[in-house]
């Protein structure tokens, strides 16, 4: 940002705030939060300022605003007062309301100005409101800024009414040479920081705020900068594999999750016994990563093999860091043999014996067990996989053994792992093709950007499990709203379409959700599947305005959504048609003439034939749109009928011309009846041509 002109004085301004250990995985987002809520109050107040940059470790939160101004501009006001009519009476004397407006001013009646003549004058004061300091607006702005950061739940401690994600320790708040005094979280503000809690524990007294950050590092022994020390700890972490031979798998949240547990951080090698490398990759990661925070290190083959080692990113710089190491291993050990034991326990009983175990496994209170979840995904899986081309018995059987995996200790341990341990055991009982791929993309995509099923038993066992879901928490009535959606069915219902149309498979969704429900165990009513429907349609919009690639408008949307298409795959084919129609020249011209040809359609009472009748035509325009969309219609149809709407589309733009010749030239409610109806019926079998890609009408000029 460019510093504002004509100030009196730029001075940079600090504020930390001290607290007991922050959040880890909600560390960067409050911190970034508070940086941009403090600049919003700054840019609401009219204080210019320079760069702002957020500061963040497990026991602060900090900003530094960078040339802010000493002070607000002043600006002129102007204040209205009552007519003048009533400001003074018959004898020109000011009346109460004079008077009162007067005082509100803080001026005398006699220095009020009038404004306007007649019967709209009415009093009027202009003045010079002088500008607040900086020093006295801060305090105010940083508590507000404070109160509303995005913490799920606050609490408090000691006797007092505050309220924080943590209790506050302390507050550093500098502008410039000057430290402002005031109460931030029920503490008194100061000009000391803390160091490391370990390593420097004593007070660090701040003269100035931009030296903030190298002093904390310096005397504190503390990276107050979230992002340098999350480079600093990646740069270890890559190091240390690297004299390991190998390579760290450096999971991105990982990374920033350790970066919000450390201030200082310093990066140690651990080992643990080669025979915990008989536990899949999967067990392996989870349990180094998601309980002791520690990154997995891989070595340089294609296949990518975990090493029986990890790097620890400690906190301190420990005099004796082989003690660290030692500590790291112990730990480590048991979560190890826990592993181990999980994994050995698990395939001594197959996945088809826990079936029925399923039935004691609670779902939904109204949609019964997880069996019973089972046995209608079983039902929609084996329907979408024949339809698919692929073994149906074999889609059934995948349904009702995907849920047997949470009933093994070890989802039970680490419930990530549910799908992925399902093909593990699978695998382990022996059974064979792609039945236990399957089980470990039941849950896929995951996320926004997640792989998709590549199997057709994988594909059909996701979409019938994310139908499912969707059909039954609809059914009884818990569907999304706002921001809540506690059954995740935004996501479940973006996750069907991305597998439909990025994997091009083509399937009848309405009828998918019209069987879904009616495996339900409640009364779903008439409407429910078209409300479903409607639902999908408005996470499968959301998801293409959002694609800054394809760049498809809501104009484009509604034009295909107007056709109803039962097929997701059909509906992508579609949209794309009719984004590159957009960029023809008659673009414009023909989705007006559509606009036009609805209207006119839509208006008239007309009795129309099916087809119009050659021998009625009279004028050379209709005569010559008549031969052209004969001959369209030959050549047009066949490529419908192979989905080639952009072949289509790009053909019926040739009629262009003959269609603005026909309304330049032809009147269409033409008072001879016949000679009506038979210009209406080539306008509705021209509409008719066009409309079976999408109603081009709805497109935006």
């Amino acid at each position: 940002m460019k510093r504002a002109r004509g100030m009196a004085e730029q001075q940079d301004f600090l504020v930390e705030i001290g607290t007991e250990e922050l959040p880890p995985t909600a560390l960067r987002n409050l911190s970034e939060a508070f940086a941009r809520r403090l600049e919003d109050a700054l840019a609401e107040a009219g204080l210019a300022h320079g760069t702002v940059s957020p500061f963040a470790t497990p026991r602060r939160l900090a900003v530094l605003v960078e040339g802010l101004a000493a002070k607000q501009a002043d600006r002129e006001i102007e204040r209205r007062g009552p007519p003048c009519k009533v400001a003074y009476d018959k004898n020109g004397k000011p009346t109460r309301a004079a008077m009162a407006f007067a005082e509100k001013c803080g001026i005398a009646v006699a220095d009020i100005e009038k404004d306007g003549t007649g019967k709209d004058a009415r009093l009027i004061w202009r003045g010079i409101e002088q500008g607040r300091t900086a020093a006295s607006l801060l305090p105010a702005m940083v508590q507000d800024s404070l109160d509303r950061l995005p913490v799920p739940r606050r609490m408090r401690w000691g006797d007092g009414e505050v309220e924080f994600v943590r209790p506050v320790h302390w507050v550093l708040m500098k502008l410039g040479d000057e430290t402002l005094e005031a109460t931030i979280c029920g503490v008194r503000t100061g000009d000391t920081s803390r160091g490391h809690r370990f390593m420097a524990p004593a007070g660090i007294k701040i003269d100035k705020p931009a030296q903030y950050a190298a002093l904390l590092e310096k005397k504190g022994k503390v990276l107050v900068d979230f992002s340098s020390r999350m480079e600093v700890i990646r740069k270890q972490v890559l190091d240390q594999a690297a004299a390991l031979g190998g390579q760290p798998q450096l999971d991105e949240a990982l990374l920033e999750e350790v970066t919000a547990l450390v201030e200082w951080p310093v990066s140690l090698t651990g080992s643990f016994p080669e025979e915990f490398l008989e536990l899949p990759a999967e067990v392996l990661t989870a349990t180094l990563t998601g309980h002791q925070r520690y990154f997995v290190v891989l070595d340089d083959s294609a296949r990518k093999r975990i090493l029986p080692a990890f790097i620890a990113v400690a906190n301190l710089d420990s005099k004796n860091p082989a003690k660290i190491r030692e500590g790291n291993r112990r730990v480590v050990q048991p979560r190890l043999d826990d592993s181990m034991f999980f994994w050995n326990q698990d395939r001594m009983t197959p996945l088809e014996d826990r079936v029925n175990s399923l039935k004691n496994v609670l779902f939904h209170a109204k949609l019964g067990s997880v069996y019973d979840k089972s046995v209608r995904t079983a039902v929609l899986a084996a329907n979408i996989a024949g339809q698919l081309g692929g073994d149906s018995e074999m889609a059934r059987r995948a349904a009702m053994l995907a849920k047997c995996d949470l009933l093994t200790l070890m989802v039970a341990e680490f419930p990530e792992l549910q799908g992925i341990m399902g093909r593990y055991y699978a695998k382990n009982d022996g059974l064979a093709g792609d039945l236990p791929v399957a089980l470990g993309e039941q849950y896929l995509p995951r996320f926004a950007g997640d792989r998709l099923p590549g199997t057709i038993i994988g594909q059909a066992l996701a979409v019938a499990e994310k139908i499912d879901t969707i059909c039954g928490i609809f059914a009884i009535g818990q569907k999304p709203g706002g921001s809540k959606d506690p059954f995740a069915l935004r996501r479940n219902a973006l996750g069907c379409l991305r597998i439909l149309i990025e994997r091009e498979l083509e399937l009848d969704l309405p009828a998918i959700i019209a069987e879904s429900l009616a495996l339900q165990p409640v009364d779903t009513g008439d409407e429910l599947a078209d409300e479903i429907y409607a639902f999908m349609m408005d996470r499968l919009r959301a998801y293409y305005l959002a694609d800054q690639q394809m760049k498809i408008g809501h104009d484009v949307f509604d034009a295909v959504l107007a056709r109803s298409p039962v097929s997701p795959l059909d509906f992508h084919q579609r949209l794309i048609a009719v984004k590159a129609f957009q960029t023809m020249s008659s673009a414009g011209s023909l989705a007006a003439a559509n606009k036009r040809i609805a209207n006119i359609l839509r208006k008239s009472e007309d009795k129309l034939p099916s087809d119009p009748d050659a021998r009625l035509l009279s004028e050379p325009a209709e005569k010559i749109l008549y031969d052209q969309l004969q001959a369209m219609l030959l050549k047009v149809r066949p490529m419908l009928e192979q989905r080639r709407y952009q072949d289509s589309l790009e053909s019926l733009a040739s009629l262009g011309p003959a269609v603005d010749d026909f309304f330049d030239n032809v009147m269409v409610m033409d008072e001879d009846a016949a000679l009506r109806a038979n210009r209406l019926a080539l306008l509705n079998q021209l509409r008719g041509l066009f409309l079976h890609t999408a109603d081009l009408s709805r497109l935006q000029p």
